[in-house]
């Protein structure tokens, strides 16, 4: 058999393992004889399935093949012997010495004799050899010890014990690759291609009208299923129609992650105990095999309205962000709607361990502490409801052990507190520590009726009259060991909890009678999470267990519907989007490494990861969900936001300091407030303008002098004669406490209650004396490494990438010539990506070849290069003066050449939906929609006087911005390709409009970065209004070279021509850092005649604080901040530099209306 069909065999071995035909895997390895799957061996011999082990191994050798071989038959049949003298079955023992172990008698006669002897004793352990034989699990243990020895020496078997490393479903992604390939040759090519089958090779019928649509990027697909696996409800037409739309699409959702109820699971079945709750029939008749998330880049596929029986088996690549299918529109939307801003800080006591806010109640959060102590806070009040310290009722109830921990003061932690979704019930878990003894407890509160649960024994359930008290009500039994969450659910329109812990159970409890109704079994860990939901009438729970697996379950005796692998392998938590229609976990591994991601629903996979994590945390993160737009998170001291729609971190707010390294984050309802923890023993409220004044109005209606005063940040009075000289006031609410007065001097309220009141000019003047820009002048300040074979002083770098999978940067020299670089996988660089810590190596093919644009009568020194990368890094299209060449990144071989000049090109931009039309800039002011697998120019747009020096699509927006050297910016729909809107930038005063003009686009597909040699702007693109503005000044008085956003857009990198580099605040234009040309050139470059500065910069796809610059040497350098600071300085607050009105001489920013610019 050939390579490549060896090849074969191993990529269908890899399908029929994920899609689970355990059978038909072991029969192929045993048929091809290519893996030996010593796994499976080691169940049968475990087993004792004498017969099936034998068979698998004739696959791979025979008796008499060599000397190992017959050893490890005989071992096998002499174990089989033994087992049936054990057991006292001297016939079949006799049937297996005679036709079994026969064939070795012609190469030791005399071992044969001896085993023959063995059936005239009454114990076969009076022989002296094997009287040392125990049970039947040990001496087969014993056994494959020997046999997995014999089988590593024998050479029948090398090469046939490891599997090759491969990516998830290889196979379905190269036939995805083939169905590209073969629509990228049809002639009329549509964007939803007509995709029915894989027997037959793909073509499009010819469209109905004079424009041929163009074909549209999607994500990575799977091969589909047999249908005999297809579930008929999970495939309704498609769209559904009206009446029964929304109950297929959910069904079909579900089905995605459930596994067939008839199928065999690997878990015991649940077992319901007492259940009084009816399943609906329709629960299990829709359900499908489970199928484990691939893990593969994502290429095309394709989706059409007309075969939904095909693309709902075909599966999408999780851990890529999905990007090239053409999303939605999306309402515009404003970082205003997001809760950033410190409204006050409340102190509990003890360090604040969970919280949840009332569902309609929006000002009302509930608190736990690690000191057991449970609390109600009104935040519009700044008031204490209810503080319940943790208390038993019934000692006598509880065990000798349990009772003499009580009497110890053995600390008791909550963790985990929640509302029920209709705000009648509250669950609060809490945990008791006494050396090695760990005992979780968890309380159920209400309105209504509340519990409390011990890991041991019991459940308490309390009714919360509406005084401040709490009444007992229920006491029932819990899990054994720790209880680590809980949750409510409403199986049968009945209200129920639904709890989770250490004995690997999920437990579902009625929460009137406190009979236990569900008793979930099938995890092999503890329970971690867990996040009941529904959709239409299915009620089901999704789980999560440590050791990182991710199962489903109905209100059956089915058992788990699902067994998938978490991102992460260990602590993860799952939560729905408010709305119910999205679904989403963050979980954290055992090295520190977060996984933020959004399920595929429909299919059981990862949908998008969103980045913006660090690599390294010291515990769980927390997140939450908010608005059905927006994701937080709490990491790094700071609370990180997503929308979540785009993988890129949108912002983030250190919420003005004393956060813990990872704090934990709950949003109210609306989404208005944003509870956070803080390291000293208290939570902030966060809240945007809506949630000022909702607690503004609580607080106005209901204020009384008496109530519990805080530390504010939001709300602080500005200064007053009437107050006279005094200090600040620190009024922090006690536990000890609830209830005290405020201090009020001469009839005035120090703490103020105006939410709007703005900061006084000294708080501002404090704080801007308290921040300090970074200032890094020596390359000992943080870690840098120059790219080897990078110094070429006959070419400058001018243009500058690194790949989209972040494991190098290419760069394009003014001689033409393009030169890549790759980082390897290492001790020192575990990831293989880009880094500081290790140089790279300068990688060229075996041919020798050198990625040369065409330069044919081109003056280099006038040229304009030009340069895009595919999304998958196999192509780089480029120009340099001449015509546009492709190369392929592998080979560096020219796939073809176009656009020959002139007018030449000088900005090359793919479009986002279609890798096959490009945006190309020209030298005479005309941008053209160019269709490169027909090799023909679609539309040519005129709007500007000077050639394009830039372009940046927004799918968001539906727009194409384009930027010249005429200063101008010219807005296209990508739809029509007609002009919306031309703006000018506008110039500094004694400033000439000349130079390149870029633009780029922040994450949100909105802001938009626009770049100048006099300036840095911020441009609302959807109004194309300026709404920040930063001019050169003092310490960076240069002009610009090149400037870009960081991945996550949160910082902007900009060089400048007197070799400084500038690290700024993306949102506020204000500079955080400068970084001295002295940190990368040598004191004799900087000694020398000639002047070398950074020419371009480009910013790492994945570390928003690495960038790469390229200089006017030829050399290329990447920088990344120290290990000890981990970032480019910190942002100055908002205040910084501005007293009474007036921009200090110390501030290096101008922020300033669209109409005004100020220096």
């Amino acid at each position: 058999m050939s390579s490549l069909s060896r090849e074969l065999v191993f990529l269908i071995l890899q399908f029929l393992e994920e899609e689970k035909f355990k059978e038909s895997v072991h029969r192929l390895e045993k048929e091809s004889g290519f893996f030996f799957n010593l796994k499976y061996f080691e169940e049968k011999v475990q087993a004792g399935e004498w017969e099936e082990i034998e068979k698998y191994l004739s696959g791979f050798t025979k008796v008499d093949d060599n000397r190992y071989s017959m050893k490890i038959f005989f071992e096998i049949r002499k174990q089989k012997y033994l087992e049936a003298l054990d057991r006292q079955e001297k016939a079949k023992a006799l049937d297996i010495l005679m036709t079994d172990l026969k064939v070795f008698s012609t190469f030791n006669d005399e071992l044969y004799k001896e085993i023959t002897q063995l059936l005239t004793l009454n114990n076969f352990r009076e022989n002296e050899q094997l009287s040392k034989y125990g049970d039947t699990k040990t001496a087969r243990a014993i056994m494959l010890v020997e046999l997995k020895k014999l089988i590593e020496a024998n050479p029948l078997f090398r090469d046939k014990l490891a599997f090759p490393t491969l990516r998830s479903s290889r196979l379905r992604t190269l036939i995805n690759q083939s169905l590209n390939w073969q629509h990228q040759l049809c002639k009329n090519p549509k964007s939803n291609p007509d995709i029915k089958t894989l027997f037959t090779d793909h073509t499009c019928t010819p469209p109905n009208g004079p424009l041929a649509p163009t074909p549209v990027n999607l994500p990575v697909a799977a091969v589909p299923k047999p249908a005999v696996y297809t579930s008929l409800a999970a495939h309704s037409p498609f769209p559904p129609p009206a009446a029964a739309a929304a109950a297929a699409a959910n069904a079909g959702a579900l089905a995605g992650w459930m596994a067939n109820a008839s199928a065999s699971s690997s878990v015991q079945a649940a077992v319901v105990t007492a259940s009084s709750i009816p399943v609906p029939q329709n629960q299990v008749s829709f359900l499908k095999r489970p199928r484990t998330p691939p893990a593969v880049p994502g290429m095309v596929d394709y989706q059409n309205p007309d075969h939904d029986q095909l693309m709902k088996r075909l599966r999408p690549a999780p851990l890529v962000e999905e990007v090239a299918y053409p999303a939605p529109r999306q309402q515009a939307w404003s970082l205003d709607d997001l809760p950033r801003t410190v409204a006050f800080t409340m102190h509990q006591g003890s360090m604040v361990t969970s919280m949840d806010f009332h569902p309609s109640h929006h000002t009302l959060l509930l608190v736990g502490s690690s000191n057991g102590e449970i609390t109600l806070w009104e935040l519009g009040m700044r008031e204490r409801v209810v503080s319940k310290p943790f208390k038993m009722w019934e000692m006598s109830t509880c065990s000798v052990q349990f009772q003499a921990l009580m009497v110890n003061d053995t600390p008791i932690s909550v963790s985990r507190v929640t509302w029920s979704p209709d705000g009648s019930f509250v669950g609060v878990c809490l945990l008791i520590d006494y050396y090695c003894f760990s005992l979780h407890i968890f309380v159920l509160i209400a309105f209504l009726v509340a519990g409390v649960a011990f890991s041991k024994h019991l459940v308490h359930f309390y009714a919360y009259p509406g005084s401040n008290d709490l009444i007992q009500r229920l006491e029932i039994d819990a899990h054994v060991g720790g209880v680590n969450d809980l949750a409510f659910a409403h199986p049968n329109k009945q209200l129920c909890i639904v709890t989770c812990g250490d004995d690997k159970l999920i437990k579902v409890w009625d929460s009137m009678t406190g009979q236990k109704l569900f008793n979930f079994e099938g995890h092999d860990a503890p329970v971690y999470s867990i996040c009941p939901h529904h959709k239409e009438n299915i009620q089901f729970i999704f789980s999560t267990a440590v050791d990182g697996k991710i199962k489903a379950w109905l209100y059956d005796n089915m058992g788990s519907r699902v067994d998938y692998d978490a991102p992460g392998h260990w602590c993860t938590t799952m939560l729905y989007s408010a709305d119910g229609s999205r679904l989403f976990s963050c979980g954290t591994s055992k090295d520190g490494e977060s996984h933020l991601v959004e399920w595929n629903e429909s299919e059981g996979a990862i949908k998008r990861t969103y980045v913006g994590l660090r690599k390294k945390s010291a515990g769980v993160v927390s997140f939450d969900t908010t608005r059905n737009h927006f994701l937080a998170a709490g990491e790094d001291s700071q609370i990180k936001f997503w929308d979540m729609d785009n993988i890129n971190l949108l912002t983030f707010t250190d919420a003005e300091g004393g956060l813990p390294s990872l704090p934990r984050v709950k949003f109210n309802k609306e989404g208005n407030l944003l509870a956070v923890t803080t390291a000293d023993n208290g939570f902030k409220i966060l809240a945007n303008a809506v949630g000022i004044r909702s607690l503004r109005a609580t607080e106005t209606s209901t204020y009384d002098p008496l109530r519990t005063p805080i530390i504010s940040a939001a709300i602080k009075a500005s200064g007053s004669s009437a107050v006279g000289n005094v200090g600040p006031v620190s009024c922090k609410a006690e536990r000890s406490s609830p209830v005290g007065p405020s201090p009020i001097l001469n009839g005035v309220d120090p703490l103020g209650r105006n939410v709007e009141k703005p900061r006084v000019a000294d708080d501002a003047i404090d704080k801007a004396k308290a921040w300090q820009l970074a200032e890094i002048a020596d390359s000992a300040q943080c870690r840098l490494v120059t790219l080897p074979e990078s110094m070429d002083a006959s070419s400058k770098v001018v243009r500058l990438l690194y790949t989209n999978s972040a494991v190098g940067i290419l760069a394009l020299g003014s001689n033409g010539v393009q030169k890549l670089w790759k980082w390897s996988r290492s001790d020192q660089n575990p990831s293989g990506t880009a880094t500081a810590n290790v140089p790279p190596q300068h990688w060229q093919p075996n041919s020798g070849l050198l990625m040369t644009n065409d330069i044919t009568g081109v003056n280099l020194e006038e040229a304009v290069p030009c340069i895009a990368l595919s999304k998958n890094d196999s192509y780089v299209m480029s120009a340099t003066g001449g015509k546009v060449s492709l190369f392929n990144m592998m080979t560096f071989k020219v796939m073809t050449t176009f656009m020959s000049p002139p007018p030449a090109s000088t900005f090359l931009a793919f479009h986002p939906q279609d890798n096959n039309i490009i945006a190309i800039g020209m030298e005479d002011s005309t941008i053209h929609i160019y269709n490169v697998r027909v090799d023909e120019v679609k539309s040519k747009l005129k709007g500007h006087q000077k050639q394009i020096t830039g372009l940046a699509f927004s799918t968001n927006l539906g727009i194409l911005v384009s930027s010249g050297a005429d200063a101008h910016l010219c807005v296209w729909s990508i739809d029509t390709w007609e002009k919306r809107k031309s703006v000018a930038i506008q110039i500094p005063t004694g400033k000439a409009p000349t130079g390149d003009t870029r633009v780029q686009f922040h994450s949100d597909q909105i802001r938009m970065l626009v770049v100048h040699e006099t300036q840095l702007a911020i441009y609302d693109a959807s109004k194309m209004e300026r709404i920040r503005q930063w001019i050169p000044q003092d310490g960076l008085p240069a002009p610009i070279s090149y400037a870009t956003y960081s991945c996550n857009s949160q910082s902007v990198y900009a060089t400048f021509c007197d070799g400084n580099i500038g690290v700024f605040d993306a949102d506020s234009l204000k500079l955080r850092c400068r970084i001295a040309s002295s940190v990368y050139l040598s004191p004799a470059i900087l000694k020398g005649n000639q002047a070398v500065y950074p020419l371009v910069v480009a910013a790492h796809p994945m570390e928003p604080n690495q960038f790469a610059i390229g200089l006017s040497d030829g050399s290329v350098k990447v920088m990344e901040p120290s290990e000890s600071e981990g970032k480019w300085g910190v942002s100055p607050p908002a205040d910084n530099g501005v007293a009474n009105g007036r921009t200090t001489s110390s501030s290096t920013t101008s922020n300033h209306t669209p109409d005004q610019v100020q220096r």
